[in-house]
């Protein structure tokens, strides 16, 4: 053989060696990536056992056939139950029966509500997290997280849950089943709470009694300023429910939600929820509003509301402020997941916004943390300070104190600004009479629209029937709109709300401002420090560090609410130094 052939014939040799070894190595990897795929496919099977919840088993399924008759536009009925919107754009429903028929009810009544409502719970979450891949991360996230939620849930509010979820969208499926979902949209509240320094919540109430009220009965005023978004604030419901157990209860809320953020019952005892400072949970426990609910459905006393609340962990830190026309005072229930608390006063008058006042929490870190670096004392100085200011308070006055956009001593705030009672974002507001079962809700936007009242004794009466055309609402004890409503200064404000979202879209992408888009964005809201802030941080990623230093130190000079910001702009200002 020549040296040519044996060349080609080693060739051929280390040829065949090589493809051998590859198709070795090929095998190889196959069968590892069999096992990894088998592995992942496993690990999600067990994922997806493990976050599974089972719905509760109704021993009566038979209100699944009923079916709603449309009375007049916007008006619907199932049998004694009804959903109608009243002329000044309030939701009104009334339910009663079983937990699983008045939740299927709930749901069958509401159903274009409840869906809305995902809808705009979906989308908000998709604006504050756009990443689909962090959206499904989340997913797995609170699928994980709350896989033992409804073992923290009475039975009777599952089936509520459940039947209500009867009529949810198929179109989130992919997010959980209904019941599921449902049932963990009752958490969200906690977790913006839990959130809160991404000012999703800074709730503020107070109560006067005695001789600081007019009449020296107890009245009550909160605003519930927990936003996401305004489109989810549009479909205001005021809910009337006749449970078969428990107490028969009123409750301001939206579609699909059937847990207590504000509301009293029949024997005049009310709830209304503050958040506190927490630490973010790590498991499932009692979702807030839970607690709110079954206190309201079974407590007519303090007495009563602090053993109920007593029984429960909770996911978060929260002040339960709690009204009682029985034992005529206010007391605040403060409660973390692992301690429980109460505060009273001796004085005619009490204030509550998002830090803890009893003995119990008096020296706990996270509560000095929270008094020392959140807008919460402030809120607390300036409400206390409009009580004081009044000789005797109505519910008039108390409105005018949740309305108000200014600081301590008149102090100007900005539009918007967390430090004022009033941000400008609730998503309600109510003032409660409890001794005359008296109710006044806010109607949009905020609370700056019209309060219109409600007579417990009348809705609640056995002789109550609902007239088609017959309004439920008290005309003549109706609050007018607050006059900022009509002012060029709300205008100014809805303009600076649409070019604060322009301007942080331009600051995200790097693009020139329109012609006279910052004279303008000044001149809308000039006393807000996060105008100057914002400014600040577009010309910062436009490199150009003098005017950001500029608009950082004039956003120094105003109210700041919270610590944290403060020492960002500093730092910001810090890195223009030459």
């Amino acid at each position: 053989m020549n040296k040519k052939a044996k060349r080609r014939k080693l060739r051929r040799t280390k040829s065949r060696k090589g493809a051998g070894l590859l198709l070795r190595i090929l095998k190889r990897l196959g069968i590892l990536l069999f096992i990894l795929f088998l592995v992942l496919g496993l690990l999600s099977i067990l994922f997806n056992w493990a976050t599974k919840v089972n719905p509760p088993e109704p021993t009566d399924e038979s209100a699944l056939a009923l079916k709603r008759s449309q009375v007049a536009e916007n008006h619907y009925q199932i049998g004694k139950n009804w959903l109608r919107k009243n002329d000044a754009g309030l939701w009104e429903m009334y339910t009663e029966g079983k937990p699983f028929e008045r939740g299927v009810i709930n749901g069958k009544l509401s159903k274009e509500l409840v869906q809305e409502q995902e809808k705009h719970f979906v989308s908000q979450l998709n604006e504050i997290v756009p990443s689909p891949f962090y959206i499904r991360f989340l997913k797995y996230l609170i699928g994980w997280f709350n896989r033992d939620l409804d073992e923290f849930i009475p039975e009777e509010f599952q089936l509520e849950i459940f039947g209500v979820s009867k009529s949810a969208s198929e179109e989130y499926d992919f997010i959980a089943p209904n019941y599921q979902r449902m049932l963990n949209y009752h958490a969200a509240h906690d977790i913006g709470h839990a959130l809160q320094n991404m000012a999703m919540v800074g709730c503020t109430s107070f109560a006067t009694w005695e001789g600081k009220s007019e009449d020296s009965t107890l009245i009550i005023a909160r605003n519930f300023d927990f936003y996401v978004g305004e489109e989810f604030a549009e479909n205001k419901m005021v809910s009337f429910i006749a449970p078969d157990q428990g107490h028969k209860f009123m409750m301001v809320t939206w579609g699909g939600m059937i847990g207590v953020v504000s509301g009293m019952n029949e024997h005049g005892l009310t709830i209304t929820l503050n958040a506190a400072k927490s630490e973010v949970p790590d498991k499932a426990a009692t979702p807030i509003s839970i607690l709110g609910r079954q206190i309201l459905q079974y407590a007519s006393t303090i007495e009563e509301a602090y053993s109920i609340a007593e029984e429960h962990k909770t996911f978060v830190s929260e002040s339960l402020m709690i009204g009682s026309a029985k034992d005529k005072e206010v007391a605040i229930i403060e409660k973390t997941p692992t301690q429980i608390g109460i505060y009273k006063t001796k004085r005619n008058y009490i204030s509550c916004s998002n830090h803890f006042q009893s003995e119990t929490f008096k020296s706990d870190d996270l509560n000095l943390q929270n008094i020392a670096e959140s807008d919460s004392p402030y809120r607390f100085k300036r409400v206390t300070e409009l009580i004081r200011r009044e000789r005797q308070i109505d519910v008039r006055d108390a409105a005018d104190i949740l309305r108000n956009q200014k600081g301590i001593g008149g102090a100007e705030l900005g539009m918007g600004n967390e430090k004022a009672i009033n941000q400008l974002i609730a998503h309600h507001s109510v003032i409660f009479k409890p001794e005359q079962r008296l109710v006044w809700v806010s109607t949009a936007p905020y609370q700056l629209g019209k309060f219109i009242a409600y007579d417990l004794n009348k809705i609640f009466a056995d002789t109550f029937q609902l007239k088609s055309e017959q309004p439920i609402t008290i005309d003549s004890l109706t609050i007018p709109v607050d006059n900022f409503l009509l002012s060029t200064d709300y205008r100014n404000f809805k303009q600076y709300q649409l070019l604060k979202k322009e301007l942080k879209q331009l600051t995200k992408d790097k693009e020139d401002l329109p012609t006279d888009f910052e004279k303008n964005f000044l001149m809308l809201n000039p006393e807000m420090y996060l105008t100057h802030a914002m400014l600040g941080d577009y010309h910062k990623t436009k490199n150009d560090c003098s005017t950001a230093k500029k608009h950082y130190e004039v956003a120094l000079t105003k109210e700041i609410p919270k610590k944290a910001e403060t020492d960002r702009l500093k730092k910001e200002i810090e890195a223009c130094e030459p």
